[in-house]
């Protein structure tokens, strides 16, 4: 995933106009209209994936958000690569830099069953990473969920249309002293897990390929995150699985998340 990594941030570079970026082709198996940059960094991760199954022969299924379900050898088999080869693409195609690379690897179908998470955020260069009971780490540095313990100082927002983040902003008021909008919802769990935000809520439901890595992150850098109240053995890891997410540094601060986020919009 660094190989892949390496090779996204070339393609980031050889197009540096929102022009050139904003080219699309066609929907995705996610059902979102897909840039051409989208499947480009799709394919760099495939071909990572098409190597390690030729070297290994270790069966596996990806899930992509634009390529959908594609199996390396036996659909049979439990183990799941769950990609978003761009969380963040708007931001991308803005050329604003907050943007990431996200991969999962899950032994079974369920975000339990994660064991490891990539998230390589591009405009910082950083590197987050999870290996389920082995802690988290940025640029392999131990990374603990741990704030100034000032409360809910600072929250992050994903999906921020105007209209459904009103009544969240609304309901901050009072319980957080300011609200960041980053743009990813990968890179924004991240931040959870480095204690850079208190807390996270989405706006809206969000997909298995946005969170399944960063959710491990969180978890293993002593956070607490969550999936419309389910239980991690019932939120899906398939393309289809839709969700808000929330996320804490502690289980006081994940109540008044949740809170705030059942004001929000349920579509």
């Amino acid at each position: 995933m660094r190989r892949a990594a390496g090779a996204q941030k070339r393609l980031f570079e050889a197009e540096p106009t929102i022009a050139g970026r904003t080219v699309y082709e066609g929907v995705g198996e996610g059902g979102d209209h897909s840039l051409a940059l989208d499947r480009r960094c799709e394919d760099i991760v495939f071909a990572e994936l098409e190597r390690l199954h030729a070297e290994s022969g270790n069966p596996f299924t990806a899930i992509s958000e634009e390529r959908g379900e594609v199996v390396f050898g036996d659909a049979a088999a439990p183990w799941r690569v769950v990609i978003d080869p761009i969380d963040g693409s708007l931001n991308a195609r803005r050329t604003i830099p907050a943007h990431c690379l996200s991969v999962a690897v899950a032994s079974g179908p369920s975000m339990a069953d994660v064991e490891w998470g990539f998230v390589h955020a591009f405009g910082t260069g950083e590197e987050f990473t999870a290996r389920k009971g082995g802690g988290a780490a940025v640029n392999g540095r131990e990374l603990r969920a741990e704030g100034p313990g000032y409360g809910l100082e600072v929250v992050g927002i994903e999906s921020a249309d105007p209209e459904r983040i009103a009544p969240v902003v609304a309901a901050l008021t009072g319980k957080a002293y300011r609200v960041r909008v980053i743009g990813s919802v990968a890179i924004t769990l991240c931040y959870v897990a480095a204690g850079r935000l208190d807390g996270m809520l989405s706006a809206r439901t969000c997909r298995s390929v946005d969170a399944a890595a960063a959710q491990l992150i969180v978890s293993e850098a002593g956070g607490v995150v969550e999936f419309a109240g389910l239980a991690l053995d019932e939120a899906d890891l398939g393309l289809d699985a839709r969700y808000p997410v929330l996320a804490a540094l502690d289980p006081e601060l994940l109540d008044t998340v949740r809170d705030v986020q059942a004001l929000a919009p349920r579509s």
